[in-house]
Formats: C-alpha cells, structure tokens, sequence
C-alpha cells in the first residue's frame, strides 16, 4: 500500500458491539479542533479543555527528578507504592475527616481510570447507575462500557444545578447499584452545602443496594469562602458503601502526570486491583512519587490558585452577561461555567445559518469569532456551554468580546 492509498476497512463484525455504544470525549474532540484549527493558521481561541494553566509546582517536579535518579524507575504494586497510599489515607484524615487504611486507598493512572475500573468490577447486564445532569462527559458511556444502564436525572439552572431529594428518590429502581455524584461539579462548577449533602444522603440511607461514587477532584477548588464536604463525611453511616475519589490533576497543576486515587471498603479496592492487573497495570512510577510530595508537601500555592480563578470567574461571568442572549450563573467552584443560551435558540446568523440546538450555538461560534467552547449536549443538558476559564484574564477578555460580538451579530 502507498503512503496515500487509503486504508482499507476493518471486516465487518471486527469491531466490538460495546464500542457502538459510546462516543469520542467531546471535550477532547473540541480541543483537539482547536489544536488542528491554530496549526492550519486560524486565530483560535481553545475554550475547551478542563485543565489548570499553571504550571506544576517546582517542589513537586524536584521530588519527581530525585525519584528518577534514585532508580525508582521499575513495576510498583498495581495498586500503587505504599508510600503514596499512605499518603491518600493521610490526606483523607487530615482534610475530609475520613479514616482509612492504606491496604482501603487505590491509586490508577488517573481519575478516569477510577471511574472505569469501579465500574468494570461492578455492574452487571441491567444494572442501573444513576447520573445527574449536566455530568462530565465519561461517566454515561463508562457505564455502558460496563454493560450498565445509566439513569439521566436532569438538574435546573433554577436549582443552581444540584440534585434534589424528590428527583434523586424518584430515580432509585430495586435495580440501581450506584450514584455518580460530583462536586465541585465539570462542567457547572455547582457545589452542596453540608446541609444540602446530608438531604440527599438522608435518601440513600433508604436505600442499602445503591453505592456512591463521589468524585471529588475540585475539592480545593471553592471560592467565596465555601466548605467543602464530602459524601461519607457528612453521613458516616454511608462509609462502607461509599468509595471516594480525587486526584492530583486539577489542584496541583499535574493533569498530564495522570494521576487519580481513591479510597473505599477493601473487598472493592482488592476487586479494582484484580481489574487493573489485567488493564494498565501499575500507573507511572514516577507519577505516583511526584503524587506523594504534592499530598505531603507544601499547599501553599492552592491559595494562590484559587485566588487566580476566582478572578477569572469573576472576569468570565460578568462578561458573559452582557453579552445579549446569554445567561450566566456564578458558580461556587471548579473552572468552569455553564451559561444557558435559551434566549438564541431560534436566531440566525448573519449567513442565515439558524441556531437550532446550542451545538449549533458552538459551531457558528467557531466559525464566525474562532472561540471553541463545548456545547451543552455533550453534557446531557441544552441549551447550554460549557467554557473553562482556565487561561490568561487577556485571553479570556479577548473570547468574551468576540462571544459579545457574536452574540450581538444574531438576528
């Protein structure tokens, strides 16, 4: 075959029946976009990607350079080091309240393979997981991966995005096994109080079969003030069924470093051990030493974090609300925001081109004003966006003028 031939296709029947039941990350596709657009010469403004821009703290890379030069370069224990399991319950105690051993903490190349591996160990043909939405983009087709059925349960922007007890009660089946619950929520930055969490936790305790997932990973990313709480925390009656995740990625600047951990009862840890032996293996032995300095050394650049994002948000929202058409909330956490544009739906462009769905809200965006943001069906809630004002207050000024200026160009 020559360079330019193309390639044939697979045979029919070659491909597995699961793969047709999920879709490429739409978050990664549309960074992806933005990537090929800027290569090809367009001025583009990539609004899309759920990572920090700053860089690693250089505590963090220095622990991970020593580690390479002490040789701990070889196979770990699949389910991560001792030392940084230690440093997961360590880090569970100090700041959730929460004990557990270290043999109860599981580490996995990154906060996805969390999802998946508790899910593959899990779920059975039939068995339902409950999914509120708007929800990060992975947890529906891992579920379906795992031969689950996920259960929608769609918020209310009037609600600030969170699950209420009658809509969380009315979705448990004899048949639900599990609830995917995220806060601060990717992609509405929505956050629980401690009085909100214990109203839905007071429901689960009617239900001894449904097990939560809580995915934790903007923990120290609150603003104004807010306390984070989480499941187990607030109700400790739900601690043996309840398997709490986080990771490195988001507070420590160390997404490509691909590091999730979680911690839970024991028999499922061994469960998602067993799975990982025969997956991934062990994540990156360097990863996971760069890991246990950034749970054991010095926070203090979180602070200085969530002081940079806060300001964005700030920045972010109120620009957004000016521009006409668009309604933006002002979430609690994360950095992300999550504006409805109901008020489009129906407009056209200046082509013509009618604004039917907010993926077409997207697109136009793109096309006209080079702005990549994720459209809100990707989250299973429309009309909505998703941006990340993970970036530069310059370069976010700049996406909410031409958002404003396309805004203002429909008709």
């Amino acid at each position: 075959m020559t360079a330019t031939a193309k390639p044939a296709p697979l045979p029919q029947g070659f491909l597995a029946e699961s793969l047709g039941r999920i879709q490429p990350s739409p978050t990664i596709a549309v960074t992806q976009k933005a990537r090929d657009l800027k290569a090809g010469g367009r001025d583009v403004i990539g609004l899309g990607a759920g990572e920090p821009d700053f860089d690693t703290p250089d505590n963090i890379k220095e622990a991970a350079i020593a580690a390479i030069r002490r040789g701990e370069t070889k196979y770990t224990a699949v389910e991560g080091i001792p030392e940084l399991r230690a440093a997961i319950a360590a880090k569970f105690k100090r700041e959730n309240d929460l004990q557990y051993t270290p043999s109860q903490c599981f580490v996995g190349p990154g906060g996805k393979a969390i999802v998946y591996n508790a899910m593959m160990a899990t779920l059975n043909p039939g068995d339902e997981v409950i999914v509120p939405a708007p929800y990060w983009v992975s947890y529906p087709d891992i579920v379906l991966l795992g031969g689950g059925r996920p259960v929608i349960v769609e918020t209310k922007l009037e609600d600030g995005f969170r699950l209420t007890p009658d809509a969380l009660e009315a979705a448990i089946t004899p048949r639900t096994k599990w609830i995917i619950f995220n806060q601060p929520s990717n992609p509405t930055g929505a956050c629980y109080s401690r009085e909100q969490l214990k109203a839905l936790t007071d429901v689960l305790l009617k239900y001894p079969q449904v097990w939560v997932l809580t995915d934790d990973m903007y923990e120290h990313l609150v603003y104004g003030g807010f306390q984070f709480y989480t499941v187990a925390q607030v109700e400790p009656a739900l601690y043996d069924r309840t398997l709490t995740m986080n990771g490195v990625s988001k507070a420590y600047a160390m997404t490509g470093w691909r590091i999730g951990y979680c911690a839970g009862p024991e028999p499922l840890i061994r469960a998602m051990t067993k799975l990982q032996s025969q997956s991934t293996s062990n994540p990156a032995s360097i990863s996971q030493w760069a890991s246990v300095e950034a749970l054991n050394g010095t926070q203090d650049f979180i602070p200085r974090f969530q002081k940079a994002f806060e300001e964005r948000r700030d920045l972010v929202v109120s620009m957004l609300n000016q521009a006409n058409g668009i309604e933006c909330p002002k979430p609690e956490g994360a950095f992300y925001v999550y504006p409805t544009l109901r008020k489009l739906i129906g407009k056209k462009t200046p082509d013509g081109k009618v604004i039917a769905t907010d993926g077409d809200f997207a697109s136009a965006l793109l096309e006209a004003e080079g702005v990549a943001v994720v459209h809100g069906a990707a989250f299973g809630l429309s009309p909505f966006f998703r941006i990340s004002y993970a970036t530069s207050n310059t370069v976010l000024e700049e996406a909410c003028r031409r958002i404003q200026r396309f805004c203002s160009s429909l008709r």
